[in-house]
């Protein structure tokens, strides 16, 4: 018969968890990219070909192909205060988890007192009238008490359930700050690149006025050149020069950001201004369905367990409408003699079962479920937004980087074609067919569109970056398994 009480008794508390039960809201993403990226995407990946997209997205900044900054990553996840910090929520929330989760289980305590007290003769019990009752004591005690709410209505659960969905937006967050990091890391170690490869486009342009200065002085020295040639040329090197300092300290100050980056001294990776590189390969990649953005954005994760988190809440605030069963007891030892304070006459315990209901309190706890219904609104719009605001980033991704691989191949054909006409037009000056001023002027926009080619791959680079970000990668195996876990 006790079984079978105890069986009810299970059933019963686990069918009246109060609240609305979660379930991951579906919201339609589309059929497709808007527009695909031609140099960036495969069109119509199959299956396959999206797992080795998640497969390469894991550890995306390694298809530059570049161990400086495979180093410089690993640093970053290893050190970066962000990085350690987004950890540090992580335990704080498994440990208000295990908070909640104490929730089912009694609360013992134990004590023990030695009180000495006096009292009064004139007070309403007569000490001096009773015989072998002594008006100064001792008394000893030791013992427990403990106390168990019953969670019948499901209120524990809920705060669990709900701690549980807050492990998962911690963990959430922290893969987010973990992408952030290495977008931000291989942003600026790009940028730095980008500057040098610039620079080095600007001091070729330098040394080549110098050369042409050079020229037109002896062409002057010979006759066959005016004296103000000269200044011109002189002119022209100056603006020139004027350039470099400006490309140098952005140089620099990469390197120094890096260093932050990496929770080290600005300094600490200055060095990797005096390096040279070769400009990295852009690549192309399946990019995978629209859908796969669910998966794979951390933001869009996290939006979605602070949702869980909000609706479990509403089941929190809801048991608190229902009676309260618990179960109280102590029990222990007192006497006014140490020596007999374990024996069996002092003992003394007590078991008080009972129930409280709140029956008027204003409406403080229906509004108090009000307020958590709307919150649990908010996150649902909040949820929603995330997803708009990841297809929305991704598509721009998509479509910068489609253009600035487009700019990037238009530049690198100026380039060519500027070449080709200095190299035309440096002939006819030294033939004394053209004047200086036009070999100057072709000089000039050959110098213009190297660094522009320059800048468009930095610019394409960066935005291939983006759209790394933009599609999730960062995700690893094991944030999938943690992930997995919560859920």
């Amino acid at each position: 018969m006790i079984k079978r009480v105890t069986v009810i008794g299970v059933v019963f508390c686990t069918a009246c968890t109060v609240g609305p039960d979660y379930r991951t809201p579906s919201i339609e993403t589309g059929d497709g990219w808007s527009k695909t990226a031609d140099a960036a995407t495969e069109p119509a990946p199959e299956p396959s070909a999206a797992r080795g997209a998640d497969k390469q997205l894991s550890r995306w900044w390694t298809t530059f192909a570049d161990p400086v900054l495979d180093r410089l990553i690993d640093e970053a996840l290893a050190q970066n205060l962000d990085v350690r910090e987004a950890a540090a929520r992580i335990e704080e929330a498994r440990a208000l988890r295990a908070v909640a989760a104490g929730g089912h289980w009694p609360e013992a305590n134990a004590q023990g007192t030695v009180t000495r007290r006096r009292q009064s003769q004139n007070g309403p019990v007569p000490i001096a009238s009773i015989p072998g009752y002594e008006r100064n004591q001792t008394i000893y005690d030791v013992g427990f008490d403990a106390n168990w709410e019953i969670d019948v209505f499901g209120g524990t659960r809920r705060a669990v359930e709900a701690a549980d969905a807050r492990v998962g937006a911690a963990t959430a967050d922290a893969i987010g700050v973990r992408l952030s990091v290495t977008a931000e890391v291989t942003r600026s170690y790009l940028t730095m690149r980008g500057a040098q490869h610039e620079l080095e486009a600007r001091t070729e342009a330098v040394n080549a006025a110098r050369k042409t200065l050079e020229l037109v002085r002896l062409r002057v020295k010979e006759g066959d050149e005016p004296e103000a040639s000269v200044a011109r040329a002189e002119a022209e090197l100056t603006a020139l020069e004027a350039r470099v300092p400006a490309v140098r300290a952005d140089v620099r100050a990469g390197a120094l950001g890096i260093g932050l980056l990496l929770g080290e001294l600005p300094e600490a990776e200055v060095a990797l201004a005096d390096t040279r590189t070769v400009p990295q390969a852009l690549i192309a990649f399946p990019v995978g369905e629209r859908a796969d953005l669910l998966r794979r954005r951390p933001d869009i994760y996290l939006a979605e367990r602070r949702l869980a988190a909000a609706t479990a809440d509403v089941g929190v605030q809801t048991a608190a409408l229902f009676p309260r069963l618990a179960i109280g007891a102590d029990a222990g030892f007192e006497a006014l003699d140490k020596g007999d304070l374990f024996d069996s006459e002092s003992e003394h315990f007590s078991v008080v079962p009972f129930v409280s209901w709140r029956i008027f309190d204003g409406g403080r706890i229906r509004a108090s479920i009000r307020a958590a219904d709307a919150r649990a609104q908010q996150a649902a719009f909040g949820y929603e937004s995330a997803v708009l605001s990841a297809l929305t980033d991704a598509e721009r991704a998509l479509t910068r980087y489609e253009l600035a691989l487009d700019t990037l191949a238009r530049q690198g054909a100026a380039v060519r074609a500027a070449e080709r006409s200095f190299e035309y037009a440096d002939l006819r000056y030294r033939e004394g067919d053209i004047a200086l001023f036009e070999l100057l002027d072709v000089e000039r926009a050959l110098h213009d569109a190297q660094a522009g080619l320059a800048i468009a791959h930095t610019n394409a680079a960066t935005g291939l970056v983006a759209l790394f970000k933009a599609l999730g990668g960062g995700w690893t195996d094991a944030d999938a398994q943690a992930v997995a876990s919560i859920r």
